[in-house]
């Protein structure tokens, strides 16, 4: 039971291009027809119009699409909440029954991953819900990110939810989590929470270094590069905060009615310059002539085997030595 790609994005995978992952739980869960459809639309031309290719996941009739047609992306817009909000504990099911997908950010990260996809564009990703310490309301988006090494280009986590708490769950799960141009990480469709990170970013070839370094360390986790929303968009945070300790529940459908387009796109744009940086390192490293014309990895690997002979040499003369010893006794 295979994954279908689609040509495009095979063809750009398979010369190393740069290519960004997108989910299709937005489409269908995020806004009505035909906005959604219009919005899909303009994210994927955002990527393209900066240099990368765009692959939108969704699984149609029980099997994985990596990458949509124009027709397909209409189907998903039109048809909405028919189909099912995929997460990764939803895939086995969803496939074997012949449905319907789509993919939320665990799902589309699982699939983005097994094709080799290594950047995933979208909009804010869950975390610790508030008194998540008692309800133990985890989003499996964080889990996802401790084990699928994917980078995920999002705008934060909504302020909605415990932000610290779901910083130190990402440190618990070894997750690298770096912001872009500011030291604080931002609250989705606010600039600021009154977290800082530790690690910044300021350009798109600095988040392609952390990535080919996570990548060839085989570290195993993922990596979340938030990006803040655009200032002539943001909200105003003291605002929000506001009408989050007044009724949580109508804040959030404040945050799903006036944070998502503009910040979409922002991220879109991101992640298109990171992949193109990324798929720009690994050629410039495999021409490099640092290592005698050899990647880096190859040239590790050498050293590595040049090591292991050097000591089954070791091994071998004590051998001989043992040997020699005992014919003279």
């Amino acid at each position: 039971m295979g994954v279908a790609v689609s040509p495009e994005v095979e063809a750009a995978l398979a010369r190393g291009g740069a290519v960004v992952a997108l989910e299709s739980t937005i489409i269908c869960h995020g806004m009505p027809y035909p906005k959604n459809l219009q919005t899909a639309m303009e994210v994927e031309a955002v990527v393209r119009e900066n240099g990368a290719v765009p692959a939108t996941i969704a699984i149609l009739n029980g099997v994985p699409h990596v990458g949509l047609s124009g027709e397909q992306l209409k189907s998903l817009a039109v048809s909405g909440r028919q189909f099912q909000k995929t997460a990764r504990r939803d895939i086995a099911h969803v496939v074997a029954s012949g449905g319907n997908g789509a993919t939320t950010v665990s799902a589309t990260m699982f699939f983005a991953h097994k094709v080799g996809i290594p950047i995933f564009v979208t909009g804010g990703i869950g975390g610790v819900h508030r008194n998540g310490e008692q309800t133990m309301d985890i989003s499996s988006d964080l889990t996802e990110l401790g084990k699928t090494p994917v980078t995920v280009i999002s705008a934060g986590v909504k302020s909605i939810l415990d932000i610290p708490r779901t910083l130190e769950y990402l440190e618990t799960q070894g997750v690298t989590v770096a912001a872009y141009k500011t030291n604080e990480f931002p609250a989705f469709f606010t600039e600021v929470s009154g977290c800082k990170v530790p690690c910044r970013v300021d350009s798109p070839e600095e988040c392609a270094k952390i990535i080919y370094a996570n990548k060839n360390l085989h570290l195993g986790s993922g990596i979340l590069i938030a990006v803040p929303i655009p200032k002539e968009h943001a909200a105003s945070g003291n605002a929000i905060e506001s009408a989050i300790q007044k009724a949580l529940k109508e804040a959030e459908n404040f945050s799903l009615a006036y944070s998502d387009i503009a910040l979409v796109k922002n991220n879109a744009l991101v992640g298109a310059k990171i992949a193109v940086a990324l798929s720009d390192l690994h050629q410039r490293v495999t021409n490099s002539k640092d290592f005698g014309g050899l990647p880096y990895r190859v040239h590790v690997q050498r050293q590595a085997r040049s090591e292991r002979w050097g000591i089954l040499f070791i091994l071998t003369m004590a051998s001989v030595c043992s040997i020699a010893l005992i014919i003279n006794e």
